[in-house]
């Protein structure tokens, strides 16, 4: 009968939350590190919160994540640089800059995670993982800090975009590799780690388009006033997975 009493609160448990005991730091096998405020399992990854809300979280694969540690800095009385949503830093600076906002969204979500304090065994930082060369060109005085580390980091991908002519490939490895290596190799350079970088951007940036698509054309069949006068007209603008020859992408906004 005990047996089956602990079986039975193991299973109750199951579904319930993991919730950390105030800012904890999940670090990756991959070296990064993500703060988060609470986490729980869904499937067969941990949801990271990011703040108070549920708003804002990144889904990790529980098998990228090698262990979680108290976030000392916290503990430390440091001061949050913004107490304002990064989904509303990514929508400000996007428009700011004439740049489609899920794009820069996948971008962070591939150079940090989310995670403002990231810091990358080379050296960069924050959540557009700014070098700090890089950072000190762009006029970005604290890295940590989420407002200024995306309007340096948006800005950046947008000279890149202007500099060959919006090939986002081209941008986004020469995000990753640098501009030199682009040039060099005359597009995306024949690295795994910049190839696979911008396979997963464009993929990231293809499924939150198709998405976009789907719920337009589904509000637009739901309400007849919208289906007469305003059809939908989201643009397909990404790429299959296999297509990185394909160069040209509609990210200005």
């Amino acid at each position: 009968m005990k047996v089956l009493l602990q079986l039975a609160l193991a299973l109750a448990l199951w579904g319930v939350p993991q919730f950390a005991a105030g800012a904890d730091l999940a670090v990756l096998r991959n070296g990064f590190s993500i703060r988060h405020e609470r986490r729980e399992i869904v499937g067969p990854v941990t949801r990271l919160y990011l703040g108070v809300d549920r708003d804002g979280y990144v889904d990790v694969p529980t098998d990228e994540i090698d262990r979680f540690e108290k976030d000392l800095t916290a503990a430390a009385g440091e001061a949050p640089h913004t107490s304002q949503p990064i989904n509303e830093v990514i929508n400000a600076v996007s428009s700011r800059h004439h740049l489609d906002p899920d794009l820069i969204n996948s971008v962070i979500h591939a150079e940090s995670g989310f995670n403002p304090r990231a810091v990358s065994p080379k050296g960069a930082q924050g959540l557009m993982q700014l070098m700090p060369q890089t950072a000190s060109r762009l006029g970005v005085g604290d890295a940590f800090d989420p407002n200024a580390n995306v309007e340096g980091g948006t800005r950046y991908l947008r000279e890149l975009l202007e500099r060959y002519n919006f090939d986002l490939i081209k941008a986004l490895a020469a995000y990753n590799a640098g501009p030199q290596r682009v040039e060099q190799y005359h597009g995306v350079p024949p690295y795994y780690e910049t190839q696979a970088y911008v396979a997963r951007i464009i993929r990231d940036f293809n499924r939150k388009k198709l998405a976009e698509r789907k719920a337009a054309t589904v509000k637009s069949a739901s309400d007849p006033k919208i289906r007469a006068n305003h059809p939908a007209t989201v643009k397909q603008v990404a790429l299959p997975d296999s297509t990185l020859q394909t160069s040209q992408l509609n990210v200005a906004r």
